[in-house]
């Protein structure tokens, strides 16, 4: 277990850790105190970390139990976990970026600008087309919700295989099957489009793009979207766990599916990434410009925000997203007017309900205006 921040903190820290209530399977409070540690036993999750943020800055990041069951390796602020979903966000800002810079257009045809594979055109494109702002929201209409990644050891997929559905991708084809702008449909197809256009329009592979765009301007010394892991982040990188508490296959899974699932990161560097959001919505003073963050933030009937779930207004205004890859679940949810929220990350598929737990614990803590951030 390791910690950084202020003797406050630490208080709070401590409190928290021995005031989890666990939520029943109907969902309701149990009504008793847990520890952190009682409750990842009964959850069988082995390690977990959180990073706590507050008037745009980080308050306290701990880190407790085990990234390594095999190797008894303690979890630290500065242990890898797999970032899941909340690759997304990266990716939309990295777009954003681009857009600002009038690379490409927010409501453009993207196969005007696709090189190496275009969108199938067919009977729901006829009228409609796929945008980048119907990518980032899931209003593109397209299938594959999700992917199941890769053995490390595994031959990977290029783009165009996983576009294609065709081997060695174990992915359907991402195709149009509803017509684009019509409803929400999640789909991690859909940021795989994205990714292949961002680095059509660019030249640039998507990890080193994301890199210069997002990762260090931001302060994300930590986080990576490179396949393979550089060795000095493979030494850091958590190893994640089936329900059952048995190690996945290969130690985890890879996801060249980048912008959907691909990042590598900590909470400290999500944290530091959703405080930089907060700050261009309240002043001006992030990556991109108040204009942009402002549009992202707003809810969209039928779905949420541009590549966030929004929330709430005024103070209880929050943007959110939750990752779950194999072994990997996070949770990521900010309030964009005080500039304060929470990152945890855990090594295991049984992560959501102790994540719930935490949120819960911290939102209830620090008073927050919304005792628990919806899904």
């Amino acid at each position: 277990m390791q910690s950084y921040g202020q003797s406050k903190s630490a208080l709070t820290s401590q409190r928290l850790e021995n005031r989890l209530i666990p939520i029943t399977k109907a969902g309701a409070d149990s009504g008793s105190y847990q520890t952190i540690y009682e409750r990842m036993k009964a959850l069988n999750v082995p390690g977990v970390s959180i990073a706590v943020f507050d008037g745009g800055q980080i308050r306290w990041a701990k880190g407790y139990g085990l990234s390594d069951k095999s190797q008894a390796k303690p979890v630290d602020t500065a242990t890898l976990f797999q970032a899941a979903s909340i690759s997304k966000p990266v990716t939309t800002v990295t777009t954003f970026r681009l857009i600002e810079a009038k690379t490409l257009s927010l409501d453009e045809d993207v196969n005007q600008k696709l090189r190496r594979w275009k969108v199938p055109e067919n009977e729901y494109t006829t009228k409609e087309k796929v945008t980048v702002r119907r990518l980032v929201s899931h209003m593109a209409g397209l299938t594959v919700h999700g992917f199941a990644g890769y053995n490390p050891a595994d031959k990977l997929p290029t783009v165009e295989n996983i576009l294609n559905g065709t081997p060695p991708a174990n992915s359907s084809p991402v195709r149009v099957k509803e017509t684009p702008g019509e409803k929400e449909t999640y789909s991690g197809g859909g940021f795989t489009v994205l990714q292949l256009l961002l680095e059509d329009v660019t030249g640039k592979s998507f990890g080193a793009l994301a890199e210069e765009m997002v990762l260090q301007p931001v302060g994300m010394k930590h986080s990576t979207f490179s396949l393979p892991l550089p060795s000095d982040k493979a030494s850091r990188a958590a190893k994640g766990y089936e329900e059952t508490g048995d190690m996945v296959d290969g130690g985890y899974h890879v996801y060249p599916e980048l912008a959907a699932a691909g990042l590598w990161s900590t909470p400290s560097d999500l944290a530091r990434f959703m405080i930089n959001v907060s700050d261009s919505y309240r002043a001006d003073k992030g990556i991109l410009r108040q204009a942009t963050v402002r549009q992202m933030l707003v809810k969209i009937p039928q779905a949420g925000g541009l590549g966030f779930g929004v929330d709430g207004s005024g103070e209880t205004l929050r943007f959110r997203h939750s990752g779950g890859n194999a072994g990997f679940s996070c949770y990521a949810v900010a309030f964009a007017e005080t500039g304060r929220g929470v990152v945890v990350m855990t090594n295991s598929d049984n992560g959501t309900p102790l994540i719930h737990e935490l949120v819960r614990a911290i939102t209830r803590e620090y008073q927050w205006p919304t005792m628990w951030p919806k899904e």
